[in-house]
């Protein structure tokens, strides 16, 4: 009969399993609920400078607030002044993931979702992961608006207060508004769970060494985009015949476009001055004015939107090419053209 040695009151045997079995077992201990920033920082990246110096569940509220409802209790226990009359944050953000795929910004796939998950179909890009962006206003935001942007393109907090300011026609926030702001931005933050790692990736994740680690750093960011394209696009030269490189339009992403995006904001009770809705008239009255300068040119307002102007601080912004494809452009004409029959 086979005897164990035994060692401590542990058998060699045992110690042997114990051994075997620590082996197996990944150094790190990450979930699909770590945020990302927490495994940035473990494989040495340094935090960015909107990380913020306190947070609690009192401050992400505040934020939450500000952000949904333009104004929240304040550290003094009174009610705080709107930060616009006119706009929230979410008049034009959506605060939940709008991408399927975070690497890529397909707006036909962010419709699709969108419509799945009845969602809005907005022009600003979602709070979701917005801490994680190491850019903000880019592109063609830089080159139209200049020295107005350019502070913000790389600073979330001057970004935050651009829009604050500029974007909804309100005020600058209170460092203490800003900063609860900020903490709901971090709350908001990817987790690993919404990244598309393989089974291997995930193995190499979890075996990694902790501490500077450039190799895991670089395969997290690979896996999300750390800012959002913004290519502001133009009408069909011939607003009658319409893009020149579109055969035809789907009506049926149309609708989901009328729905989802414009009757977001232009319906009764929405943030829009301007309401309409799903009758014949409506759409007639779009198919009229798709060749004139009016509001209801769908073209010019979807690819240039409108400015606030003294005594009109509400207005549209615009929707940059990979907010609004031309081809959807078409395929909400194709809608109006049908229903306006």
């Amino acid at each position: 009969m086979r005897k164990s040695v035994k060692i401590a009151g542990l058998s060699i045997v045992g110690i042997s399993v114990l051994l075997l079995s620590a082996f197996d077992q990944p150094k790190n201990n990450f979930s699909n609920e770590t945020p990302i920033y927490e495994l940035l920082k473990a494989f040495g990246e340094p935090m960015p400078k909107h990380a913020p110096a306190s947070m609690n569940e009192e401050i992400v509220k505040r934020g939450r607030d500000l952000v949904f409802e333009g104004r929240t209790i304040g550290p003094n226990g009174n009610k705080s002044k709107y930060i616009s009359k006119f706009y929230t944050c979410v008049s034009c953000h959506s605060p939940i993931q709008e991408d399927p795929n975070l690497q890529f910004f397909d707006p036909q796939a962010r419709l699709d979702h969108a419509a799945k998950n009845n969602l809005k179909f907005l022009q600003g890009s979602t709070f979701y992961g917005i801490a994680n962006r190491e850019s903000w206003y880019n592109d063609d935001y830089v080159l139209k608006y200049g020295a107005l942007v350019e502070p913000a393109s790389k600073d979330l907090a001057e970004a935050t207060q651009l829009c604050a300011k500029v974007c909804s026609s309100g005020r600058y926030l209170e460092n203490w508004e800003l900063e609860a702001i900020l903490a709901y931005y971090w709350s908001n933050q990817l987790k690993l769970g919404d990244l598309d790692l393989s089974d291997t990736e995930k193995e190499n994740l979890a075996e990694a060494s902790t501490g500077s680690n450039s190799e895991m750093v670089s395969l997290l960011k690979s896996k999300y985009a750390r800012k959002s394209p913004a290519t502001f696009g133009h009408s069909p030269k011939n607003h009658r015949k319409g893009y020149a490189s579109i055969k035809e339009g789907n009506p049926e992403n149309g609708k989901k476009i009328y729905q989802l995006s414009c009757m977001s904001c232009h319906q009764e009770g929405g943030v829009s001055g301007i309401s309409f809705g799903q009758t014949k008239l409506d759409f007639k009255k779009f198919k009229r004015n798709i060749g004139k300068k009016s509001n209801y040119n769908i073209y010019d307002i979807v690819r240039k939107g409108t400015y606030a102007g003294q005594g009109k601080p509400r207005y549209m912004p615009l929707y940059p090419e990979e907010r609004m494809s031309d081809q959807q452009l078409e395929d909400l004409r194709v809608y109006i053209e049908q229903e306006a029959k």
